[in-house]
């Protein structure tokens, strides 16, 4: 899916589809490209949310930009979705830290467990978006839960995106792994430090993915322009 993708989204970038104009059908690129359909729609989804394309009822797909800008997950951009999650999901580890109780820590810990055994992208996304929500439900204050459930939509694009396109899941694992160990200890400062560093590692890996970092001439011994 990674090879179609950057094979699509470099020739819309290089301009050999222009904006407005209409991709080919998903039978003729799965020929072109020898891939399977689910591959291939995976790949035009990623487009779709890295804003280069838009798909029409009916019509098609179509290019609306030459260049990604900020991916949308549903009804949120990345930014202003990372935004919120800083402003929200950092104090409630905090307030998790000082507020958990048994059963919290159980059903977070069965958690872990399941997702580092879980190979399954779209199972370990449910289980991502639900680890979250448990961590908010574990401030025991309805409203952050009530925040959380709001863009938990949100949040499951943009875990399937970043697992799909970033490889992200192991990372995730030994991240959550941490928060939850704060947690244990009952450790408020580093459960928000926890927190923190993985919300930074999300917004690396979108960054990497969305302006994808290009060779060092020097480092490969290229002649320097």
């Amino acid at each position: 899916m990674e090879a179609v993708l950057g094979h699509l989204r470099g020739a819309i970038e290089r301009g050999d589809y222009a904006i407005g104009d209409k991709l080919p059908s998903e039978a003729e690129l799965g020929r072109t490209l020898e891939v399977s359909r689910p591959v291939l729609r995976e790949a035009l989804r990623a487009l779709q949310a890295m804003g280069l394309t838009v798909s029409r009822t009916g019509k098609g797909t179509f290019v609306v930009a030459n260049a990604v800008e900020d991916p949308t997950f549903g009804d949120y951009a990345a930014s202003d979705l990372l935004e919120v999650r800083r402003h929200i999901e950092i104090p409630v580890a905090g307030y998790a830290a000082l507020r958990r109780t048994p059963d919290h820590l159980d059903r977070l810990a069965h958690l872990l467990d399941r997702m580092e055994r879980e190979t399954d992208t779209t199972a370990w996304v449910a289980m991502d978006t639900l680890f979250h929500l448990t961590v908010a439900e574990a401030a025991q204050n309805p409203v952050f839960r009530r925040v959380i459930e709001e863009i938990r939509d949100a949040l499951a694009r943009q875990s399937a995106f970043l697992n799909e396109l970033g490889g992200r899941r192991e990372q995730s694992n030994r991240e959550h792994r941490a928060i939850v160990e704060a947690l244990v200890d009952g450790a408020e400062q580093d459960a928000l430090a926890a927190m923190s560093h993985h919300l930074d590692r999300v917004e690396r890996s979108l960054t990497d993915i969305v302006r994808p970092r290009r060779p060092d001439p020097a480092a490969s011994g290229a002649p320097e322009a």
